[in-house]
This record gives structure tokens, C-alpha cells and sequence, in this order.
């Protein structure tokens, strides 16, 4: 029997382990002890938003990337938890792109539903994990923020890492960026739109980050914005205060130079640059080093890491993502029974890293966005096919939806939150919501449920 598990974050991914290992518990089941680390000071990760950027109040980096006006940019139908739809938790279907706070709080009751909270050690921050190979355990070293306290290591026959990967910023440098006059940023750092109201504004990027920032800040009265792309450009039907151009070579002053010669006057410069995984207190022969991509290498399912600690270091989370909710909570399941011995075992170390360099071997041969759809439906199908009907009896492919969200965004990328789609697992049709997402200012959870 396992003695003790670590997990560390309590975001959507840690606490799907804490909700599975809740109910086998509810079930009359021994679970280990298990202790969460989360250094914010409540649960939610990514979606525990906060006004502060830079740095908290004890002095640590801010994890969160949320930004205050954000809302769903798929429908919700395609993150639905099966076991707890949205009309369980609001008694009444809701419109199929919520805003963040509805999000958070269809979120906070399924969490609430299995009493994890008592698993979670708020505040305090993880500063080292080593592996111990003489007794095949880890030992976790973290610090009380609160009470700024290093507090005495502690003993774990698990480690689960669940810290996320959309919290370190990766920043590149462009000549003259540093004389710059106006605002230069990273998304990361992006909370108000309002902050950007009558400006010019440069977004260097040309994924989600900038393609929704670039939405959110013409929604608050930007009055230009210039996508500036690398590979290729997004290519979506712009408004006419959103343009895109090749990557920005230089900055002279407030004028931008363009690799296609052209020229540009801004006022602001954000960087949708995307993140990168650190993981800072994690011994080197744990850290999982990885651009952001659908299958991180070194990980057998996307959760074993294959490189040290015997098979008990565990990643949740970490792959890029179109399914989300839905596959933490796989992942957060096929992690419970794994450590539980639950019908779950590996193989031998040959056939593990042979499926875990084939997954990694197609993801390099994606494409486009419709291969990337099919390859995660498949990652997140073949969880549920080893964790079995009898403890998952649920057909999480929504692939068809996903195809039918990216078509709206080629249609129109600023009313395909518009847009309404049934729920696979109550087969109720949500409403359309009663203001435009273009109109609706107001993103409160009160204004949003007045429909």
C-alpha cells in the first residue's frame, strides 16, 4: 500500500487527482495520505485571478495568466465533465462561451462536491524535490509563505507535478525593444483591456494568446492592432482595425519595422510570445524540458516520466491543449487507479519508451489544427480505454464540435462565440446568449446568468 503522495498545484489538473482519490475514499477504499502544495492562497490555479502582475505579496513570481474580461475560446460543451454537466451545477443550460467567472465557478463545484479542500496546503510553496534511490522515495522541502517559514522536509512514495505550464513567460529580445516610449509587456502580465482603450497597440504572435487579446482589447476600444507573426499569420476575416503583418525586425522609437519592409506607429507592445515549462524545484534528472506541444517527450501516457524516479514521478497537465477539463480529469483518474495498483500497471521500460516516442513521432507530423483535434481525441480515448468502462463509461470525443468551432472562427472570428452547440451528455441545445460577445461589456457571472 502507498503510504504518502505529494501532489503539487491546485489548479483543474491537481485537483482531478484529489477528486478521484475523494470519491474511491467515499467508496469505502484505503487511499494514501495525500498533501497538496499550492502556493496561491486558494484553489483554482490559471483561474484564480488576481489583479497583481510581477510579483505577490510574499514576493514570489505570480503564476496566473488570467486576464479579467477573458471568456471561453471554445464551447464549453467540448470541456463538459460527464459526471457534472453544467446544468447540474446551474440547474438550467447556459449559453456555450462563458465568461471566466462562470467558468471558475462550474469549476469550484465539482471540486467542492468531493470536500478536497481538506487535502490542500494553501500558501506554501514547493522549493525542492529529490528522488531518493536508496529508498525509492522523494523528499519534498517547502516554505510556509505566510508565516515565511522553511518548514522540515517531508517523505513521499509519489510526487505528482501539476504546477502547470502557462506561467513563465517566454520573452524574446528585438533590437531597439529597450528604447521603446510606451508600454512593452507579456501576456502574462495582460489584466485590463480598458488599459489599452484609444491606443495602437502591437501584439508579436500569432496563436490564441494574440488572436483573443487582439478580440478583447478592439472590444475595449483599441484603436488599431497589428498581429505580427513569425511562421504564418492567423488569416482570419479582420476587422478593419486589426491587421497582420510579418515579424517585427526593430523599433525605432515608437516606429515598428516589419520583415516585409513596411512601417508602423505604436503606442504599446505585447508579447504573445507563448510560456515555457519550468519547473525550478525539481531535481535535473526530474524536469520534464519541452516546448508547448500536444505530447511532451519522456512521459509514457503523457504522465510517466521515464527519465528518474522509478515510474513515481507523475505529470498532469502538461501537454498543449484543445480538450481541457476533460482531460485532466482522465488523466487525474488514470493517475488514482495507477497509484492505487487499480487495474492499472506498466509495462516494461522497452515498450513504454517505445509508445511515448511513437506519440511524439506523430505529433511532429500534424499538419494543421484538424490533425492536432484527432491526435488529442486520441491520446485522451486511449486514457479511458485503459482506465475501463466499469470506472469511466463516457465517450469524451467531441472532435466533431471542435471542427465546427474552428469553421466559425474562419467564418467570423468575431461572432463565433455567438454560436450554440448541445451538450453531448444531457443533449440539451444551449441557448444563445441574450448580448453578442463583440457587446457585452459586462462579463460578470450575475449579468451572464440574467438570460
Amino acid at each position: 500500500m502507498v503510504g504518502k503522495i505529494c501532489v503539487i498545484g491546485a489548479g483543474p489538473s491537481g485537483l482531478s487527482v484529489l477528486c478521484w482519490f475523494a470519491k474511491m475514499s467515499r467508496e469505502g477504499k484505503q487511499i494514501p495520505e495525500i498533501v497538496c502544495y499550492e502556493k496561491q492562497s486558494d484553489w483554482g490555479g490559471l483561474w484564480n485571478y488576481t489583479w497583481r502582475t510581477g510579483s505577490d505579496e510574499h514576493g514570489e513570481p505570480i503564476h496566473g495568466s488570467m486576464y479579467r474580461y477573458l471568456w471561453s475560446n471554445g464551447p464549453k460543451e467540448c470541456l463538459e465533465f460527464p459526471h457534472y454537466t453544467f446544468e447540474d451545477h446551474y440547474g438550467k443550460a447556459i449559453p456555450s462561451f462563458p465568461p471566466r467567472e462562470v467558468l471558475f465557478d462550474y469549476l469550484k463545484g465539482r471540486w467542492g462536491k468531493e470536500d478536497i479542500k481538506k487535502y490542500v496546503k494553501f500558501s506554501t510553496v514547493v522549493r525542492d524535490v529529490v528522488y531518493n534511490k536508496a529508498t525509492d522515495n522523494f523528499t519534498v522541502s517547502v516554505k510556509d509563505l505566510v508565516k515565511d517559514e522553511v518548514q522540515d522536509s517531508q517523505d513521499f512514495d509519489y510526487v505528482i507535478v501539476a504546477s502547470g505550464h502557462y506561467s513563465v513567460p517566454n520573452v524574446p529580445h528585438f533590437e531597439g525593444i529597450e528604447k521603446f516610449p510606451g508600454r512593452v509587456m507579456h501576456a502574462h502580465d495582460f489584466r485590463d483591456a480598458n488599459e489599452f482603450k484609444g491606443k495602437r497597440l502591437l501584439l508579436i504572435g500569432a496563436s490564441y494568446s494574440a488572436e483573443d487579446i487582439a478580440l478583447q482589447c478592439l472590444k475595449y476600444g483599441a484603436e488599431s492592432i497589428i498581429c505580427t507573426w513569425r511562421s504564418k499569420p492567423m488569416g482570419f476575416t479582420w476587422p478593419k482595425e486589426i491587421s497582420e503583418r510579418p515579424l517585427v525586425q526593430k523599433f525605432e522609437g515608437k516606429t515598428a519595422f516589419f520583415k516585409d519592409g513596411s512601417q508602423a506607429e505604436v503606442d504599446a507592445v505585447m508579447m504573445c510570445t507563448g510560456y515555457l515549462h519550468s519547473y525550478p524545484y525539481l531535481r535535473e534528472s526530474l524536469r520534464l524540458k519541452s516546448k508547448n506541444v500536444l505530447y511532451p517527450p519522456g512521459l509514457y501516457k503523457g504522465i510517466v516520466w521515464q527519465e528518474g524516479g522509478n515510474n513515481k514521478l507523475l505529470y498532469a497537465g502538461v501537454q498543449d491543449q484543445y480538450y481541457t477539463y476533460t482531460m485532466f480529469d482522465v488523466v487525474g483518474l488514470w493517475i488514482a487507479k495507477y497509484i492505487m495498483n487499480d487495474g492499472i500497471s506498466l509495462p516494461d521500460a522497452a515498450t513504454m519508451d517505445a509508445d511515448w516516442k511513437a506519440w511524439v513521432a506523430r505529433n511532429k507530423t500534424l499538419k494543421d489544427c484538424m490533425e492536432e483535434i484527432d491526435f488529442q481525441t486520441d491520446f485522451v480515448q486511449d486514457l479511458v480505454k485503459e482506465i475501463g468502462p466499469a470506472d469511466y463509461p463516457y465517450d469524451l470525443d467531441v472532435k466533431e464540435m471542435f471542427y465546427s468551432w474552428e469553421h466559425d472562427k474562419d467564418v467570423d472570428v468575431l461572432s463565433y462565440r455567438d454560436k450554440s452547440f448541445a451538450s453531448k451528455f444531457t443533449g440539451t441545445k444551449s441557448p444563445i446568449h441574450h448580448t453578442t460577445f463583440m457587446k457585452a461589456l459586462d462579463d460578470s457571472l450575475q449579468t451572464f446568468m440574467g438570460n
